[in-house]
């Protein structure tokens, strides 16, 4: 169609980047996403959008859907990218996203979660002017500052990667405001779903919880257990990243659903699912546990709730019930990891 938008993802493989894909193709966007080269395929959270006439390949899945291999850190592949596609909008969500990770290699994380927002930027200034921006910056950005927190709260990041989001946060109010880049910024605080990667705790104690009730595992280590989050559900996050594009102005954004849970209490919950106490299974490592901790991130999304009409429909207590039940189902049928099952999407 000729008034087709298309739309560059960053990160396109990871959790959000999935969900963004598909969200956006069912509303009729052209969608490219950037795909890191490694040696073996990692594109299985795009399974559901592949073309079946199609070998499972990192290019041809369908018409609205295509890959380019790149890195954000490359400034001259992102140049030529925006250069040769003329974006409509531009989703940078390629990131080192592991908080606990950072600290083993900042230095790669301030390039692949910092400096790549700058590359990115500098091309649509360049190359594509109109087109709007999307930054996936963090609560990490709070770090230290009690909650709640809202778009008026005090930054002060407790990790290289809540200071590399820091830098692009600031990097996009810039181009904003220096050059009229139609950028805004989704400040998100922490959303999961059975996309997740097996590092990441919410994920990890899904899964445990769903093998310590089928036998095949014995016990979960983890870091802090007294860490308070405010977890929501991936599947609506990513439309409130769209919803900020279309909004007449560009502004910053917190997304959150204003309820806090601790490490300890999402455990009980996932565990309390299965028929397990949670105490029962967990070890405290400290191994795992970061440098400086962020004790406390809760956030105030009244902003966004007001401006683009955006409220999360899926709390806490449901967001464990649809990870667990999706490891329980995956474990049983034998479904390899990325074929979604039903209720793998928003759940109301």
């Amino acid at each position: 169609m000729a008034d087709q938008k298309t739309a560059i993802i960053t990160g396109i493989t990871g959790q959000d980047g999935s969900y963004l894909a598909e969200f956006l193709i069912e509303k009729g966007y052209k969608v490219v996403g950037v795909v890191r080269r490694s040696s073996s395929f990692n594109t299985h959270r795009l399974r559901n959008l592949q073309d079946n006439s199609e070998e499972m390949h990192a290019f041809g899945y369908n018409s609205s859907l295509s890959l380019e291999y790149g890195d954000v850190t490359d400034a001259g592949f992102i140049g030529r990218l925006v250069h040769s596609v003329g974006p409509d909008e531009y989703y940078n969500l390629g990131a080192q996203s592991h908080v606990r990770v950072s600290f083993d290699s900042p230095s790669y994380t301030s390039e692949a979660s910092g400096n790549s927002t700058l590359t990115a930027l500098e091309a649509l200034k360049n190359f594509a002017p109109e087109c709007r921006f999307y930054q996936a910056s963090s609560s990490e950005m709070f770090g230290a500052t009690p909650p709640p927190q809202n778009e008026e709260a005090r930054f002060y990041p407790r990790s290289p990667y809540g200071i590399a989001k820091l830098f692009s946060y600031w990097t996009t109010v810039n181009y904003r405001e220096a050059y009229g880049i139609r950028a805004s910024n989704g400040i998100l605080f922490n959303h999961e779903s059975p996309g997740r990667g097996e590092s990441f705790v919410t994920k990890k104690i899904a899964t445990a919880a769903a093998k310590i009730s089928l036998g095949i595992q014995d016990k979960i280590a983890l870091g802090n257990l007294n860490s308070v989050r405010d977890w929501g559900y991936a599947p609506e996050y990513v439309g409130a990243m769209w919803a900020m594009l279309q909004a007449e102005s560009s502004s910053d954004y917190v997304i959150a659903t204003g309820k806090a849970a601790s490490v300890r209490q999402f455990g009980e919950m996932c565990f309390a699912l299965v028929g397990l106490k949670f105490d029962n299974f967990v070890t405290e490592d400290p191994r795992l546990f970061r440098p400086t901790e962020v004790d406390s991130l809760v956030g105030d999304a009244s902003k966004a709730k007001e401006a683009l009409g955006w409220e999360p429909q899926i709390d806490v207590t449901k967001l464990a019930d649809i990870m667990v039940r999706a490891e329980l189902d995956a474990i049983k049928s034998g479904r390899a990891f990325g074929d979604k099952p039903s209720y793998w999407g928003l759940q109301t």
